[in-house]
């Protein structure tokens, strides 16, 4: 017996408009809810609530806390920070606008403390990147996120009226660090001239009268080594020593060229910004075949621990820099009393080590 031959049967036509976002959304997995979690744990959604914000206030048996939290993670649910800000009026989020600048080793380890102390008082640290950013500009970004506290640390030149700004969009404490106080917010000032006079002064007291001032190339530092180079200059007045700024960039091929018209210069030191760069001249000098500390002493800054391992090992300016957890203690008091009178607090303390090289 033939058979009638039947058309082929069509692809189904993809889902459009409507229908195409119902069907996606039913392949989703539903996004847990704090109501799941206090089914599942067998307790009310304001116990979820008061465990998982670690809410002090309400008195909760251990035994409750651990099992809202296997459920918690068993769910894969996670409380929302937006909604939760929205419920206390303000967030926990401190924002930290990022380094524009090359970061040293002292610097990264206070940064690092820094956030584990804030970590540690139940804060979030939020980096923002704010390269490009700067002034009134960087501060009304900044408020876009209503972080509870900001630290500018340098990064942008905040002004009187970008910490209104802050303020008003629901920041309880703005604090600055830097080589000047900002009105309206806590500043840490941090004077960078202190640390090119300490290094100018020990040379100068070793008899030392033609010093050379490292200025690295590296944009974004002109804001440390300006003040260093003012400071070398305030302690050589009315000594006789004279100070000759050297502009140098952080590779080989430049210190060498600097270390190979060196007796040219008949600089006797050199105070060479911080330890790293120290570090780079000094070898391109002993490679060009001058002695150090006889024909010229040397002298960086940050005491570094590699610096100490060196032949001739490196004298340098030790710097009293504040320390993380204080920081983080400031931040949680002024959040704590935000209407308090705006502080400032001098923070740069510096001593020369004395050690071979110089």
């Amino acid at each position: 017996m033939s058979q009638t031959p039947h058309p082929s049967p069509r692809p189904p036509r993809p889902a459009t408009g409507s229908s195409a976002g119902r069907a996606v959304r039913s392949a989703e997995r539903p996004v847990p809810t704090s109501a799941d979690v206090a089914r599942l744990a067998g307790v009310s959604r304001a116990t979820v609530s008061y465990v998982l914000n670690n809410t002090s206030a309400v008195r909760i048996s251990e035994p409750t806390r651990r099992r809202v939290r296997e459920a918690a993670e068993e769910l894969g649910y996670v409380p929302h920070a937006a909604a939760r800000s929205l419920r206390a009026g303000h967030s926990r989020m401190v924002l930290l606008p990022t380094s524009r600048v090359p970061v040293g080793p002292l610097y990264s380890r206070f940064l690092n403390e820094l956030q584990w102390a804030l970590r540690r008082l139940d804060y979030t640290v939020v980096q923002y990147g704010s390269l490009g950013l700067d002034g009134d500009e960087a501060a009304r970004a900044w408020a876009e996120l209503r972080p509870v506290a900001v630290l500018s640390l340098g990064e942008a030149d905040l002004t009187p009226h970008g910490v209104e700004v802050l303020k008003r969009s629901g920041a309880k404490a703005v604090i600055t660090l830097g080589p000047q106080r900002v009105e309206g917010a806590h500043s840490l000032v941090m004077d960078q001239r202190e640390i090119g006079g300490c290094a100018a002064r020990h040379l100068i007291e070793r008899g030392r009268r033609r010093i050379g001032v490292v200025v690295p190339e590296e944009p974004g530092l002109e804001m440390f080594s300006g003040p260093r180079l003012e400071g070398a200059r305030r302690a050589a007045a009315g000594t006789g020593a004279v100070i000759e700024p050297l502009p140098l960039a952080y590779e080989e091929e430049p210190a060498a060229r600097l270390a190979a018209a060196w007796r040219e210069r008949g600089l006797d030191a050199v105070y060479a910004y911080n330890d790293e760069y120290a570090m780079l001249l000094m070898r391109a000098l002993q490679d060009a075949g001058v002695d150090v500390p006889c024909e010229t002493a040397v002298i960086g800054s940050d005491d570094l621990l590699l610096g100490r391992l060196l032949r001739p090992r490196l004298s340098t300016v030790q710097i009293d820099l504040v320390t993380g957890r204080h920081l983080a203690e400031l931040v949680d008091r002024v959040v704590r009393d935000p209407d308090g009178t705006p502080e400032r607090h001098d923070l740069m303390g510096a001593r020369a080590i004395h050690r071979e090289s110089s």
